[in-house]
C-alpha cells in the first residue's frame, strides 16, 4: 500500500479502533468507484467513503470500503465522478439573496434604456406601491456614468424604487421614494455617505453608503412568512451549486430567520451568522444569557463591520486619489476611533470581528487597529477578519500571516473589477488587489466566498476566477495580474478546509476524513483533470449534507 492510500486508510483503523470489532457499524451509504479529494491531500486520490448518519465513517480503497457494506447500505457509484467536501461559503447576503431571487434584476442592462425597460416591465407585474428593491446594476456596462431617476420616473410614477449598484454601496431611487424619504435639495449628505447632485445641484436619486439608509429607513420591513420564502427559495439555490455552508453577513433579522428554520428542522446547510459590530453589547449580552453561539448547524458570535466603500463607487479608500474622480480619496464610512472601541468591546467578550475593508489605506489602517487590539492579549486565538481585503500595499501581505488576520475574499470580484479597475486606481494600485498568491506564499490562510449578491454564489465560478484570473470582458486571457493565479488545491482549499477554519469549525467540516460531519458534493468532473478555462463549467451532481441528500441532478 502506498504512503497516500495508507494516509487515508487511516480512518478504518481510527474508527474500528473506538468499537466492538465484531459489531461494526454498518455504512448508511458509500460512496465508490471515483476520485476523492480529501482537502489533507494535494491531489485527489482513488479511494471511497463510507457515511454513517450524518458522519463519516471511514475512507479508504474501494475494496476496504464496499467490505464495510451492509445489506441496507445505499451503494452511490461515482461512474468516474469526483468526490469532495462541500463548499463553504464565508461571505454572503444569504436571505437578502433569496429575496432578490424575485426581485428585479438590472445586472445585464448595458444601456441607460434597457435599464429603464427592464424597471417598467418588472414594475408592471406587482401591485401599484409595492417597493421595487434590489437590481444590482452596473454601470460600467453603459461606460461609467451614474444612471439618473430621471430614466425611470415617467415608468414608475406609483412604486417607490431603490435598486442597488451590485456591490450595494449606492444605489438609484426614483422620485417617489426620494419625496417618501424626505430627502430633498436641502439634505446635507451624512457621515460617510454622499446624495449625489448634479452640475446643477438637482438630486439625481443617486446615494452612496452611509445616504443609503435614509431610504431604506421608510422600506416596510417583510414580513416573517416572507423572509422564510426567501430562505427557503436561498437554500435550493445553494443546493443546486453544491453549498453546505454559508456565513452570512445579514443583521439580527436574519438570525431570527435562521433561528426559526434550525427550529423546524428546515435548513439544508450550516449558516454562521454575523450581526452588525454597532450592535455588539446587544450580541454579548444574548451569548451570556444562555443562548450561547448555537451548534453545528446554526451558530453565531460574530461581527460585522465597515471601514470604508467600494471601488466601483469611488468609495474605497486609499492613500492616493482616484485617477477618474481626482477630488476623492474615498470614504471613511465608521470613525476609527468609534470602529476600535467596538473592537476593544467584542475583544473582551470574546465575539469575532469581521470587517469590511477594500481600499489600501483601509486595510493597512484596519491592520493598525487590529495589531493594537491584539498586543493586550497576543496568544489569543480570535481569527479576526478582513473582509474583502481587496488593495494591498505589498508591505502589509506578511502583516496578515504574522497577526493571524483572515483575509475573507471573493475571486469573482477579481475578473469582474479587473475591466474597469486600472481605469480608476491604475496600474501600480492594481498589481496587487486580490492577492491572492502574495498572502498565501506570506502564510495567511485565505478563506473564500462569494458576496452573494454581489456576486454569483457558485463557487465554481470562484475557483475559476481564483485560477485564471481572466476578466469577464474576455481581454486578460492570460489572467489579469496573473502573479496572483492560485492552483486549483490552493482554491478549493479556500472555499473548504480554510473556510471551515474561519468559522472555527475546522474539526467538524472542510476535510474527508473518519468523524466528520459528511458534507459532500459530487462533481461531473474532477477540477484537477480539465483545463483552466473548464472550470467554470463543471457541474455538481449532487450535494450531501449531514449524511442527507440536499440536491441531485435530474431529480
Amino acid at each position: 500500500m502506498n504512503g497516500k492510500m495508507a494516509a487515508v486508510s487511516l480512518g478504518l483503523v481510527v474508527l474500528f479502533g473506538a468499537c466492538d470489532v465484531s459489531r461494526p457499524v454498518e455504512p448508511d451509504r458509500i460512496f465508490v468507484g471515483g476520485t476523492i479529494w480529501t482537502a489533507d491531500d494535494p491531489l485527489p486520490i482513488e479511494a471511497a467513503v463510507a457515511v454513517h448518519g450524518d458522519t463519516i465513517l471511514a475512507v479508504g480503497s474501494e475494496s476496504e470500503i464496499r467490505g464495510l457494506a451492509g445489506t441496507s447500505t445505499e451503494v452511490v457509484e461515482l461512474e468516474g465522478r469526483f468526490l469532495m467536501p462541500g463548499f463553504i461559503d464565508t461571505h454572503t447576503h444569504f436571505l437578502e439573496g433569496g429575496f432578490r431571487l424575485a426581485s428585479v434584476n438590472l445586472r445585464e442592462a448595458g444601456t441607460p434604456e434597457e435599464f429603464a425597460r427592464i424597471l417598467a416591465e418588472f414594475a408592471r407585474t406587482v401591485p401599484a406601491g409595492t417597493w421595487i428593491l434590489g437590481g444590482d446594476w452596473d454601470h460600467e456596462l453603459w461606460g461609467g456614468s451614474l444612471p439618473d431617476r430621471r430614466w425611470i420616473d415617467e415608468a414608475t410614477p406609483e412604486h417607490p424604487v431603490f435598486v442597488t449598484r451590485l456591490d450595494w454601496h449606492m444605489a438609484l431611487a426614483n422620485s417617489l421614494a426620494l419625496d417618501l424619504a424626505g430627502i430633498g435639495p436641502a439634505t446635507p449628505d451624512p457621515a460617510g455617505g454622499e446624495i449625489v447632485r448634479d452640475d446643477d445641484g438637482r438630486l439625481t436619486g443617486v446615494l452612496k453608503d452611509e445616504a443609503m439608509p435614509l431610504v431604506y429607513a421608510v422600506v416596510p420591513e417583510p414580513s416573517d412568512v416572507r423572509r422564510d420564502s426567501a430562505l427557503a427559495a436561498a437554500l435550493r439555490h445553494a443546493a443546486a451549486l453544491g453549498v453546505t455552508g454559508v456565513h452570512d453577513m445579514g443583521g439580527w433579522k436574519g438570525l431570527e430567520t435562521y433561528r426559526r428554520a434550525r427550529q423546524g428542522g428546515d435548513l439544508t446547510l450550516r449558516v454562521r451568522a454575523f450581526v452588525p459590530l454597532s450592535t455588539v453589547d446587544r450580541l454579548a449580552e444574548f451569548v451570556a444569557a444562555g443562548d450561547g453561539t448555537g451548534d453545528e448547524w446554526l451558530s453565531w458570535g460574530g461581527l460585522k463591520g465597515f471601514v470604508d466603500g467600494s471601488l466601483g463607487s469611488s468609495t474605497a479608500l486609499f492613500y492616493e486619489p482616484y485617477l477618474d474622480t481626482p477630488e476623492t480619496r474615498g470614504l471613511l464610512v465608521t470613525p476609527l476611533a468609534e470602529l476600535e472601541a467596538a473592537v476593544r468591546r467584542a475583544d473582551s467578550a470574546g465575539l469575532q470581528v469581521a470587517i469590511h475593508a477594500i481600499g489600501d489605506r483601509a486595510n493597512s489602517e484596519l491592520l493598525d487597529l487590529y495589531a493594537r487590539v491584539f498586543a493586550e492579549a497576543p496568544d489569543r486565538d480570535r481569527r479576526y477578519r478582513i473582509e474583502h481585503a481587496q488593495h494591498l500595499r505589498p508591505e502589509d501581505f506578511d502583516r496578515f500571516a504574522e497577526l493571524g488576520v483572515i483575509p475573507a475574499m471573493q475571486p469573482y470580484h477579481a475578473i469582474d473589477d479587473g475591466r474597469w479597475a486600472e481605469r480608476k486606481i491604475g496600474a501600480e494600485r492594481s498589481a496587487s488587489t486580490y492577492a491572492f498568491n502574495s498572502l498565501v506564499e506570506a502564510g495567511a490562510r485565505p478563506a473564500f466566498g462569494s458576496d452573494w449578491t454581489v456576486g454569483p454564489l457558485n463557487p465554481l465560478l470562484g475557483v475559476y476566477a481564483a485560477v485564471t484570473r481572466s476578466t469577464l470582458d474576455g481581454q486578460h486571457p492570460e489572467g489579469w495580474i496573473p502573479a496572483q493565479k492560485l492552483s486549483v488545491t490552493e482554491a478549493l482549499t479556500a472555499y473548504t478546509r480554510d473556510a471551515a477554519r474561519a468559522g472555527f469549525v475546522e474539526g467538524r467540516v472542510g476535510r474527508i476524513a473518519a468523524g466528520m460531519l459528511a458534507d459532500l458534493v459530487i462533481l461531473d468532473r474532477s477540477p484537477f483533470d480539465v483545463e483552466p478555462s473548464e472550470l467554470e463549467n463543471l457541474q455538481v451532481e449532487m450535494t450531501v449534507v449531514g449524511g442527507r441528500t440536499v440536491f441531485e441532478r435530474g431529480n
